[in-house]
């Protein structure tokens, strides 16, 4: 007799069933903790395909604007002549419709433009045959000062020179190259006839225009896109304006060191600073770099010496007592900044591309600030009055 009834007479203690044990569903098997992706992995492969994704739209975007360069950068500096050119539109405006401010502003500004460049060509025109001499001794001037100073004789000098002159020939045909980055006469005609067209409008409907533009956001992003328009206006006019002042000085005193030297076609080289003053950095290189060459072929390297320190002395009081006087921290871009905008610009859209880029980078970082910034609508509502003397009249969202 067992003392279990329930148990087969005979049964062993050994044959009895036993429960088998089976590991829970949340125990952990072994190696899949190994196994597992580290979160810093899974960050940097989320960051990694959305910069992709960022890096795609930039290509395709830049690739839309260069097929339609033709258009956009005639605007573009429809948009700076706009911001340069509001406030003569808005004193106009009070004095007669805005209307015919607008057209009189665009009028007067293509009368001036014209009468300057007259003025340059009158000057070559009536100093080209001085220069031809002078251009004659001048060489020859260089040629026996690099030939003293670097011990080089005339067999070595030639075969420099003609070894320069045929990199120069395989170069390419400038015509070609000219065609194919679209600068011919009839692109140019066209772009011009647009960013005037552009720029009446404008000047004559800018609110309205920016109203419409509004409009077509969803209705709870409006006030912060209308908001970061008035930046952006408020960033572009400070900086076109500040960049203006810069330019006239430099203009000024670089051609006025010019006169002193006797430098020919002193009043072109002033348009041509003033020109190439609102491309930062690589105008300045390269209207200094006119300046000094003209000095040197018609007056030798000691006179070229002295206007390359005119230059010089001229650039750094622009670098630092007028811009940061005029822009201080109002229109604050990184020097980096500055030199990746104006490359993007230049390969974009050639010279035209380096001219908007600066400016372009400027308003970026202003309406970036000001977008990624916790405001409250009040703050918003405070920033477009503030702003509204400036770009017009709030848009009505």
């Amino acid at each position: 007799m067992t003392d279990n009834p329930a148990a087969p007479a005979g049964a062993r203690a050994d044959d009895r069933p036993t429960t088998a044990t089976h590991p829970s569903d949340d125990a952990e098997l072994p190696g899949i903790e190994a196994a597992a992706v580290p979160p810093g992995i899974r960050v940097a492969a989320d960051w990694a395909w959305r910069l992709l994704l960022i890096g795609a739209a930039v290509y395709l975007l830049s690739m839309a604007v260069r097929s339609v360069s033709e258009i956009i950068v005639p605007i573009a500096i429809a948009i700076l002549l706009a911001a340069l050119l509001h406030p003569v539109s808005a004193w106009l405006h009070r004095r007669m419709p805005a209307g015919g401010a607008a057209g009189l502003t665009v009028l007067g500004t293509i009368v001036l433009v014209s009468a300057l460049f007259t003025l340059v060509g009158s000057q070559f025109s009536s100093g080209f045959s001085d220069l031809t001499s002078q251009v004659a001794t001048g060489l020859e001037r260089i040629r026996d000062w690099v030939r003293t100073t670097f011990k080089i004789t005339d067999a070595q000098f030639n075969e420099y020179f003609d070894t320069i002159r045929d990199k120069v020939s395989s170069s390419g045909n400038l015509g070609d190259t000219a065609t194919s980055v679209g600068l011919t006469a009839t692109h140019f005609v066209a772009g011009l006839f647009i960013a005037l067209f552009s720029l009446f409008f404008f000047l004559y409907e800018g609110p309205r225009i920016w109203t419409w533009i509004v409009r077509l956001f969803p209705r709870a992003t409006r006030p912060r896109v209308n908001s970061s328009g008035f930046i952006a206006w408020h960033q572009l006019s400070a900086f076109v304006r500040a960049t203006m002042i810069v330019a006239f000085v430099d203009a000024v005193g670089i051609s006025v060191g010019a006169a002193i030297l006797k430098v020919p076609f002193a009043f072109a080289i002033a348009i041509l600073v003033f020109l190439l003053a609102f491309i930062p950095i690589v105008g300045a290189l390269l209207s200094g770099a006119v300046a000094v060459l003209l000095a040197l072929v018609a007056h030798g390297p000691g006179v070229a010496l002295i206007m390359l320190a005119v230059v010089i002395g001229v650039q750094q009081l622009e670098s630092h007592v007028l811009q940061p006087f005029l822009l201080g921290k109002a229109v604050s871009v990184h020097p980096l900044a500055v030199i990746l905008a104006i490359a993007t610009g230049s390969i974009v859209a050639g010279i035209v591309g380096a001219l908007v880029a600066v400016p372009f980078a400027a308003v970026l970082n202003a309406v970036g600030k000001h977008l990624f910034s916790d405001e409250s609508e009040a703050d918003l509502d405070r920033e477009l009055t503030a702003s509204a003397d400036d770009g017009g009249a709030p848009a009505q969202t």
